[in-house]
């Protein structure tokens, strides 16, 4: 195992031709808004078949913060789409480990598929408000930090003020 080269680019993830796609998904993995919204609906009905298949078996619950779990991709430019479900941000409570652990998490995932390439959103920052430069910060030094046979993870980011934040953190990272 080694370090993913890291890569930063704004776009939208649902275009992004890579072996796995991140989901920034809610726990009930069928679907939502945001990133998560996008993938269901670009990906088609295959996605939400095997997460119905998933909430009827093991994650009847539903999938826990910071856990990581593949489907397949359907209609996106990937083979597999890795779940997660990042924390909500909250002043009260340091929730970091949380957000960490969903990288962590789904990169022993994408080493569990045989993934090379895997492109993350930017978790948390949507709907679950977490800050997109603290967000930045812990995502890139968590990958960093991440022994993967990934080869190359990419940083997806929807609007120029995420990419500028994940800029701002890169060199930090090496």
């Amino acid at each position: 195992m080694a370090k993913a080269v890291i890569k930063l680019m704004q776009g939208d993830i649902t275009n992004v031709h890579a072996d796995a796609l991140v989901n920034a998904a809610n726990s009930s993995l069928l679907g939502g808004g945001g990133v998560d919204g996008a993938i269901h609906r670009k990906g088609g009905p295959e996605i939400l078949a095997e997460c119905r298949k998933l909430r009827a078996g093991h994650y009847g619950g539903g999938l826990p913060t910071g856990q990581a779990v593949a489907t397949t991709a359907g209609r996106l430019p990937a083979q597999w789409v890795i779940h997660t479900v990042g924390p909500v941000y909250a002043r009260s409570e340091d929730r970091s480990e949380l957000l960490a652990d969903c990288h962590r998490n789904a990169l022993r995932v994408a080493d569990e598929l045989g993934a090379r390439s895997v492109a993350f959103p930017a978790i948390s920052t949507g709907v679950y408000g977490w800050p997109i430069d603290d967000a930045a910060r812990i995502a890139l030094a968590t990958v960093a930090a991440t022994d993967t046979d990934v080869q190359e993870v990419s940083f997806v980011l929807y609007d120029q003020g995420a990419l500028e934040a994940f800029r701002a953190h890169a060199p930090r990272i090496g």
